[in-house]
């Protein structure tokens, strides 16, 4: 087959921080066994990207209580397994092109509620970014290396605070 010429979905992905510099992650809900990811979704028509992460952090994680800190600076792309790309959003699209961003969380880990909205995550967790490349799916696994690299100095700056 010729290389794929369906575009990616564009969609947001949220870095969410404690004061220890540690990554809030969940348990997809939808798949079978261990599947860790930080939050992230599609971005709606006439949405800001900015917009749809603060959004996306609320629906998945059931929370307000951040702010954003930083950005990525280019979009990270990845493609989808193509029997899952051809049954995702009905067929339109080969992967997603995301925006990253990372908040710091202000709250207590009570304001983590994920049935706030329709749970998309079975549990959740904060690891330490050190540990986040390990628990992502294989598709996943290039942008968030790329996403650990560009927010790499938040949590260790964090860990430093936390003394």
């Amino acid at each position: 087959m010729t290389e794929d010429s369906r575009p990616y979905r564009p969609c947001v992905g949220v870095m969410l921080l404690n004061l220890r510099g540690h990554v809030c992650v969940g348990n997809r809900i939808d798949m079978a066994g261990e599947n860790w990811q930080m939050p992230q979704g599609g971005i709606d028509d006439g949405e800001t990207p900015r917009d749809a992460a603060l959004r996306e952090l609320e629906e998945e994680a059931g929370t307000r209580k951040a702010e954003i800190i930083a950005e990525s600076r280019e979009w990270f792309s990845y493609d989808l397994p193509e029997t899952v790309s051809r049954q995702l959003w009905g067929g339109r699209f080969r992967g997603q092109t995301q925006r990253w961003f990372a908040m710091r969380f202000s709250g207590e880990d009570d304001d983590i509620q994920l049935n706030r909205h329709k749970a998309e995550f079975s549990a959740w967790r904060w690891v330490p970014m050190g540990e986040l490349e390990g628990l992502i799916a294989p598709m996943k696994r290039a942008v968030y290396v790329r996403v650990i690299r560009e927010f790499a100095h938040l949590g260790e700056a964090a860990d430093g605070e936390a003394g």
